[in-house]
């Protein structure tokens, strides 16, 4: 394997890996909101990114902040020389701020580097290359930073190893992550152990796993509280080829079993400050997987619309979660909001058959992706606000002069109402791969502010009126790439050995 393609695994795996219904009561009269389109653009190259499940169905990290900061990579004009990034351009870390990129740097050297996570104080975690090779896999080595103060911290390794990603960080500058050790482990992408780490006052700390050789820790609260995940033991099973994978909180210098609703693949994919872990597990025999919930003592099937399987993306303070579940005989997967013990469908944009719901704030405003088919092909999907019992296509904000033809997903939404997402220019058809973050601030059109534009500006998109259509018929080969796509946030099959 030549250095190129393991760079690009690396990459891949360590941005997202080490990625009958009760109807809704009315909120009260309709109010269309008001927003401005600001396309962020990159740092003089074609693309910026999201940290963010590669395959675009799962949500996004802590990205946007409360005071509106977002943060991801955007490529420069610089030529990659290890071509790291698809499109050979160093890409840089950004931190946003009033909707202009500023350009968070890179360990010295010609480096790439990525932010995965912002505070609310605007602490940034990520990781950078560091102009050293991997002398075990032979790839440019990556190391966890922080940005602080416009400084970058490098957090470096332990155990010997030559690569970390911090993947969270909290106002207390506590960092959280994962390393590679120089203990070779089949069950590993990279041939190595894959382990968790905890960075604080200059010291990086092993957390060690719940009995199996890995174990990586993905989110982190204010308490200081880790979510990840963790191999129990090394006996693979026989249905996905690997040991059963168990999500985790680590807690007062503990790391919790939290289980699995039956099956032998559990992941976390989002916590709050309460210690409460959503994200989706495998059921007995490993064929079909459900969103579930750690409520602090227990873990509880979120259920589905009748369907094999689903997954919960994202929380708030308050415990309320968004998602998606497959209808009866799993043909279509919906956005849904599980609140108080109710699971309810969000339904999807008018003319579209499917949706996910990737992130929720504490005024239960939803953002995600619907789109026309559950393949959730690029163009045909479409970045929606749900609020006011309401799904609304992002797109209706789209202003004419805008550089982006098509606003695609969206990702989070904080209490301002500020939502991140991306958007493809003319000419893109990877939104991950040629696409442009963009931010929606609300505006008020009445103080004459340029671009901003309500649901009833845009003629001819469609918006407003929210449809469920549950008889599709989608073909049992493509119902089982759905559930493939269900477990692939962390790359870790439903079925299949993983790779």
């Amino acid at each position: 394997m030549n250095c190129k393609t393991w760079t690009r695994i690396i990459a891949l795996i360590f941005f997202a890996a080490l990625a009958g219904p009760a109807q809704l009561a009315a909120q009260g009269a309709t109010k269309q909101p008001h927003y401005k389109l600001v396309d962020l653009g990159t740092l003089g190259g074609p693309a910026s990114y999201i940290s963010n499940d590669p395959s675009g169905d799962g949500a996004a990290s802590d990205i946007l902040s409360p005071r509106g900061n977002v943060v991801g990579a955007a490529d420069t004009s610089i030529p990659d020389p290890n071509c790291a990034n698809p499109d050979c351009f160093v890409a840089h870390a950004f931190q946003s701020q009033n909707g202009l990129l500023s350009d968070l740097g890179a360990l010295p050297g010609v480096n790439s580097s990525f932010a995965n996570w912002v505070s609310s104080k605007g602490l940034v975690a990520g990781f950078s290359q560091n102009s050293a090779i991997d002398p075990l896999l032979g790839v440019p080595e990556i190391n966890a930073v922080l940005w602080k103060d416009g400084e970058i911290v490098n957090l470096g390794t332990i155990e010997g190893g030559y690569e970390s990603n911090a993947f969270a960080v909290n106002d207390r500058g506590q960092v959280a992550g994962v390393f590679l050790n120089t203990i070779p482990d089949p069950f590993s992408p990279f041939g190595l152990q894959v382990r968790a780490f905890l960075w604080q006052k200059g010291v990086m700390e092993d957390l060690g796993t719940l009995g199996g050789p890995e174990a990586s820790a993905y989110f982190m609260n204010e308490a200081g509280q880790i979510a990840g995940a963790s191999f129990i033991n090394s006996i693979p099973n026989a249905n996905t080829g690997v040991p059963t994978l168990d999500p985790f909180l680590w807690t007062n210098g503990k790391m919790i079993d939290l289980g699995t609703l039956g099956g032998t693949i559990g992941l976390p994919n989002a916590m709050n400050n309460r210690g409460q872990v959503v994200g989706e597990s495998n059921v007995v025999g490993d064929l079909t997987a459900h969103p579930f919930l750690w409520d602090g003592k227990k873990i509880i099937d979120l259920g589905t619309f009748g369907g094999d399987s689903g997954q919960a993306n994202w929380l708030n303070q308050a415990g309320d979660i968004v998602g998606s579940a497959f209808t009866s005989n799993s043909q279509v997967s919906l956005a849904f909001l599980w609140k108080d013990g109710v699971l309810s469908s969000l339904g999807t944009v008018r003319g579209d058959n499917c949706s996910n719901a990737l992130g929720i704030n504490s005024k239960r405003q939803v953002v995600g992706v619907s789109a026309e088919s559950c393949f959730f092909v690029t163009d045909q999907r479409h970045a929606f606000l749900w609020e006011n019992d309401q799904m609304i296509d992002l797109n209706v904000f789209l202003p004419p002069n805008s550089d982006l033809q098509q606003l695609t997903d969206a990702y989070n939404i904080n209490d301002r109402g500020e939502i991140d997402g991306l958007g493809i220019p003319p000419g893109c058809g990877d939104e991950f791969s040629c696409g442009h973050v963009f931010e929606l601030i609300p505006c008020d059109e009445s103080n004459g502010e340029s671009n901003c534009r309500g649901g009833d500006d845009a003629v001819g998109v469609a918006q407003g009126e929210t449809r469920h259509r549950p008889n599709v018929v989608v073909p049992e080969n493509i119902r089982g790439m759905l559930r493939q796509r269900l477990g692939s946030r962390y790359h870790i099959p439903l079925q299949s050995p993983k790779r």
